[in-house]
């Protein structure tokens, strides 16, 4: 397994380990005792699938405290363009993005801490992904950032994507006051 470090403080790259031989390849998804020490300050409580057509967005979602979320998150099969919004007040990058392609290839990982807006847009069809999450789904605490905001300025590869109507509903970042 390998930590790669991104852009933004606390947003890591994981690469696991992949063993193939003849008969196919093994990956160890998650393990507690060899992540990074940041991940395995949390318990994770859920796990999550959702499988996309080609050009679904989802996102940007994130919940508040006290059910705010990590995120463990990786492509099973198909390809996303991954973003992570840092909406930590204090933070040097606050309101700032990361983006990295996440596919069944590169088996690239990517834990997005507490304190982040969270999206993927589908590359592929039948595109599925995975999350392990360090806390249970909660409504009522559910927010989500506009996917299109132009003071967030993220490059989606795509102009025209299927977005849900909640996502279409999203809050613009400039209306938001971060609990983070």
């Amino acid at each position: 397994m390998e930590e790669i470090k991104t852009t933004i403080d606390d947003l890591i790259l994981i690469k696991p380990s992949v063993y193939k031989d003849e008969r196919g390849e093994f990956l160890e998804s998650y393990n507690d005792k060899k992540y990074p020490a940041i991940i395995k300050e949390f318990n994770f409580s859920q796990d999550n699938l959702s499988k996309s057509h080609k050009h679904v967005l989802r996102g940007l979602h994130f919940q508040l405290p006290p059910f705010a979320q990590g995120k463990l998150v990786q492509v099973l099969k198909g390809c996303v363009l991954d973003v992570a919004v840092d909406l930590r007040k204090n933070s040097s990058t606050f309101g700032k993005y990361f983006s990295v392609e996440l596919n069944e290839d590169n088996k690239l990982q990517l834990w997005i801490p507490v304190g982040f807006a969270h999206g993927f847009i589908a590359k592929e069809a039948d595109t599925i992904f995975s999350y392990k999450c360090s806390n249970s789904y909660s409504p009522s605490h559910e927010r989500t950032l506009l996917w299109n905001d132009s003071e967030l300025n993220i490059d989606w590869g795509f102009e025209s994507p299927i977005v849900s109507s909640k996502d279409r509903d999203g809050i613009l970042f400039k209306d938001f006051n971060s609990p983070f």
